[in-house]
């Protein structure tokens, strides 16, 4: 039995790694050529400023008053620059939003296993691209794109990083410090001949990354007033850097600056998902090579957005997360990431056509070199009878489309030109795509089969074992033969060699090889599904395909209730009925009358509000008095006997209801402690620690008894539950471990 549970871990295991390999691999490839436009570039600086957090809504609306929170940037929208929505995509975090703005890329889900700070795979960026870059704010952030460049030419200024605290009493000092540490440094850099000459470069990057308004989205909800004083408090420095900078350069007006954030927020405070209020953020760009202000009075957009922000006469330019690393890159002429896949908002240009058409040139050259490369790599791991290639775009069709944007550019036809490099552009995207996910569908049967397999193989020894189903058709046993045993090693062999010859990831053969020996385990049993499927032939028909439906029905609620979560309670609603439907209504009442009741409580809580909208913490003190008076019905229990077995057990469960007590005093204590702004307490933090990693192992100490340990585990479990509870069972919230 150990064997077999040991056996059933590393299987599943292989299934949970397995999505990582087929899905989420890193799209990134090695070995291209910088690519760079050879015209002249409008801007000598660029100045990126991210407002970590920052929704686009909550900057462009105005307050209940008709006034904007952000007076120096809608300015700029109305009067200097271009404006619109930075679109981004799932997962939304901070790392991923700023490998997004900075590499042009979206990064893979495997940066996860990293926490989002060290890189699983080495990638380029603006910052390694350019002739000098100066970065102040968060050490998470920064590091990410110091880590890697080329050259001692990317700096750092970073604050403490136990300042980044959710429960801290003013998040904006994080801004703050930014903004101040930057005047220092150009004050500084006046008597610095050496900082001086740098700074007057060509090529030079300055990157302010501000943490206030996500971390006081987090503590106190982008509804709250802190949330908002803080985007005043991030538009002023933004207007005063911007007047230092002028002066510092003698207004010599070859400076671009672009604002934005990498992700937005949910009223209730969190992002990563894929709702608007998280993926519409607000992009700003103003300064040298940057497009004037444009009237439209028919904007593109259906949406009612314009017309709140009172926006609907200046022209909207949408553009997605990716974009902006080209965009800046075409400003102040610097080669684009080489792993870029984002696509130049020529609209937002303000220069000649020519050098609009040269930069999606460029653009088009960038992209089209990664789909060689990773077109190339495909084909060298590859069987060439087996190797089907990306026929949208041939050798030929990417010369001539060359040729032609050449011709359409010498003919100074350049809007044709820009079409044509946007074509292939989305030609190049969709090959990268195809080869990037080549093996998914092998990959996938692999895994399926697997499975299929292992699932089939324990139903088998479920029904050998603890069934009596085919013992009244089982008269003897069988031995398999020894030809089922060759045929299996001749497929593990033949797959093998396979593998070996197109120089398979280890992984593959892991994928691949599983199956085997899995399904040689299955056929060994071929005399357990031969009396299987003897005794369901013998099974009434109307019977049979009353529980399938039945099966299929169940699926099908689990499935609908990923989109729709009101069908767990359809559900649980017809698992209520179920004792009537049976002899168990006329049999034992009692019984049935208490499974009717709790599954329909339960049936209450998925039509309830979705996680975390508005904390109540009453509602979670409510619960834990509900589990501490059980604990008590069972307490009591336990101390109108006198055997010494159960004294020990009634200590287990004194501890048990101990932990449950000090869960909510945790929970309630630390909701104050936030409300007061005076941060999470210690001993909070110390005594959720020990709460959370006791409730794994008390259980391990209950009776083995089914009804006594399913309790403990119960009462433990709860305790971890209402640490992370700030409302409804379906509110979690971790700042109580952190």
């Amino acid at each position: 039995m150990l064997l077999f549970f040991i056996v059933g871990l590393l299987v599943h295991f292989v299934f949970f790694a397995s999505i990582f390999d087929i899905y989420f691999t890193s799209p990134l490839v090695h070995g291209m050529a910088p690519q760079f436009t050879p015209l002249p570039p409008p801007a000598r600086r660029l100045v990126l400023i991210v407002a970590d957090g920052l929704r686009a809504d909550a900057l462009y609306e105005l307050d209940e008053k008709g006034n904007s929170r952000a007076p120096f940037i809608r300015n700029i929208i109305m009067h200097e620059g271009s404006w619109g929505i930075s679109h981004t995509r799932v997962p939304t975090e901070s790392r991923p939003g700023h490998v997004a703005l900075i590499a042009g890329f979206y990064e893979d889900v495997s940066a996860v296993a990293k926490g989002w700070k060290e890189n699983p795979v080495e990638f380029d960026s603006l910052f390694n691209q350019s002739k000098y870059t100066w970065s102040w704010g968060s050490p998470d952030i920064l590091s990410m794109f110091a880590k890697d460049a080329s050259g001692n030419h990317v700096f750092t200024y970073c604050y403490d990083a136990d300042n980044e605290d959710f429960g801290a009493k003013d998040a904006t000092k994080l801004d703050t410090w930014v903004f101040d540490n930057i005047k220092e440094f150009f004050h500084a850099a006046r008597n610095n001949q050496s900082l001086f000459s740098k700074l007057n470069e060509d090529k030079v990057v300055f990157f302010l990354h501000l943490l206030g308004i996500d971390t006081n989205g987090h503590a106190h909800r982008p509804t709250s007033r802190e949330y908002k004083d803080n985007i005043k408090l991030v538009d002023k420095g933004i207007k005063e850097i911007v007047s230092l900078l002028k002066e510092f350069y003698g207004n010599d007006e070859k400076t671009a600056f672009v604002f934005t954030s990498d992700h937005g927020m949910t009223d209730w405070g969190f992002h990563g998902a894929g709702h608007h209020s998280e993926t519409f953020t607000p992009f700003v760009a103003w300064g040298a090579g940057v497009k004037y202000p444009q009237k439209a009075s028919d904007q593109q957009f259906n949406d009612e957005l314009l017309k709140g922000w009172k926006l609907e006469y200046w022209k909207r330019q949408d553009i997605n997360q990716a974009d902006i690393a080209p965009l800046m890159a075409s400003l102040i002429g610097v080669p684009f990431p080489l792993n870029s896949v984002g696509i130049l908002p020529v609209n937002y240009l303000n220069n000649t056509d020519v050098f609009k058409a040269e930069s999606m040139y460029t653009n088009a050259k960038q992209i089209l070199e990664q789909f060689k490369v990773k077109m190339t790599q495909k084909k060298e791991v590859t069987l060439p009878f087996l190797f089907t290639p990306f026929n949208l775009l041939s050798d030929y069709k990417q010369l001539d489309i060359l040729r032609k944007v050449r011709s359409f550019i010498k003919q100074e036809n350049y809007d044709e030109a820009v079409i044509l490099c946007m074509e292939l552009i989305h030609l190049s995207l969709e090959g990268l795509s195809y080869y990037h996910t080549y093996d998914r569908f092998f990959l996938g049967i692999s895994v399926l089969l697997g499975f299929v397999g292992w699932a089939s193989y324990v139903s088998l020894l479920i029904i050998k074992t603890h069934s009596s189903l085919t013992r009244s058709v089982s008269k003897e046993v069988k031995k398999p033969s020894h030809l089922l045993l060759c045929s299996f090693v001749a497929i593990g062999i033949l797959m093998t060699f396979f593998l070996l010859i197109q120089a398979c990831p280890w992984t593959y053969y892991v994928y691949c090889l599983l199956p085997v020996p899995i399904w040689y385990a299955v056929l060994k049993e071929y005399q357990v599904i031969q009396d299987l499927v003897t005794s369901l032939c013998t099974f009434p028909p109307r019977h049979f395909v009353g529980s399938l439906l039945a099966f299929a029905l169940g699926i099908e609620v689990l499935v609908l209730s990923f989109f729709y979560r009101y069908m767990l309670t359809a559900g649980l609603i017809i698992f209520a009925c179920w004792p009537f439907t049976t002899q168990l209504w006329t049999r034992a009442k009692n019984i049935s009358m208490s499974w009717i009741f709790f599954c329909l409580l339960l049936a209450v809580f998925p039509l309830m509000p979705v996680v975390g909208r508005k904390p109540d913490i009453f509602l979670v003190m409510g619960a834990g008095l509900l589990v501490l008076l059980l604990s008590l019905f069972v307490v009591t229990s336990l101390i109108k006997t006198k055997d010494s077995f159960l004294n020990d057990q009634l200590l287990l469960h004194l501890f048990q209801m101990l932990s449950t007590v000090l869960s909510m005093w945790a929970v309630y204590s630390t909701h104050n402690s936030l409300l007061k702004k005076q941060g999470l307490p210690l001993t909070n933090q110390v005594v959720s620690w020990i709460i959370l990693a006791t409730s794994f192992v008390v259980p391990l100490l209950s009776p083995r008894n089914l009804l006594e340990r399913l309790f403990s585990i119960l009462v433990s479990s709860m305790s971890t539950y209402l640490l992370l509870s700030t409302g409804s069972p379906v509110s979690i919230s971790p700042t109580t471990l952190i």
